[in-house]
């Protein structure tokens, strides 16, 4: 018996179904991710500021040489490895995420993951490909996309880009207060980007409903044993 000419078609429709939403999260990331890095690195300089709301939300400039959230990890070595690692790390993510789809995990977590590969992905295209894709970015000069000599820094040698910052509360602890009493305070202080942010909700969020997640998985496998147990 021939198949229709449609088959092939229909049937692949079918088996990306499960794909579709985390396929179209990470592409949404991605999306915003890098082209609000893009127009940052195009149109400020380290360290200028561009209010949002007054002054408790920020377009601040800075880049950084390590891990999220603008923490830093050592030295030329030290930037390579966590460049290679991020890039091993994500293609592990990249797998489970195709395993989990496969075999229909709970929707919820699998796009928890999605957001988290989306953002260390992200992260991922910065430090490996804005070293020669821009120039410098200084205090004085916007960086320059494909600049004439080539640009800051070697394959896996980029710095990460990040800008969102929330001053929301700022004062000084009191006297009395334990160790930091009579310290400047500020909360919130690190500086970040939308692939941080992928990372951190995707991370909340399985933390928050795993319960949910892999009770759900739980009885879905049961009931799946028990089918086979009574054909």
């Amino acid at each position: 018996m021939r198949m229709p000419p449609y088959f092939g078609a229909a049937s692949f429709f079918i088996y990306m179904k499960g794909y579709t939403k985390p396929l179209v999260l990470i592409a949404v990331i991605l999306l915003v991710d890098q082209l609000s890095k893009f127009w940052v690195k195009l149109n400020m300089t380290i360290g200028q500021d561009f209010n949002v709301l007054g002054n408790k939300f920020l377009i601040h400039f800075i880049e950084n040489n390590g891990m999220a959230w603008g923490m830093e990890f050592g030295g030329e070595f030290g930037k390579l490895f966590l460049t290679l690692f991020r890039i091993i790390a994500v293609a592990g993510i990249g797998y489970g995420l195709f395993y989990m789809v496969k075999n229909k995990y709970h929707r919820g977590f699998i796009l928890n993951v999605a957001l988290i590969f989306a953002g260390a992905l992200g992260n991922i295209i910065d430090s490996t490909f804005y070293g020669l894709i821009f120039s410098e970015s200084t205090f004085y000069d916007k960086a320059v996309l494909f600049p004439d000599g080539g640009g800051y820094s070697s394959l896996f040698h980029g710095k990460v880009v990040d800008m969102l910052y929330f001053p929301l509360v700022e004062g000084t602890f009191p006297d009395w207060f334990p160790v930091w009493g009579g310290e400047h305070f500020l909360f919130f202080r690190p500086v970040f980007n939308v692939a941080d942010s992928a990372i951190s909700v995707g991370v909340f969020l399985i933390l928050i409903f795993q319960r949910r997640y892999f009770k759900e998985e739980h009885v879905e496998k049961e009931s799946a044993n028990s089918e086979v147990l009574e054909d």
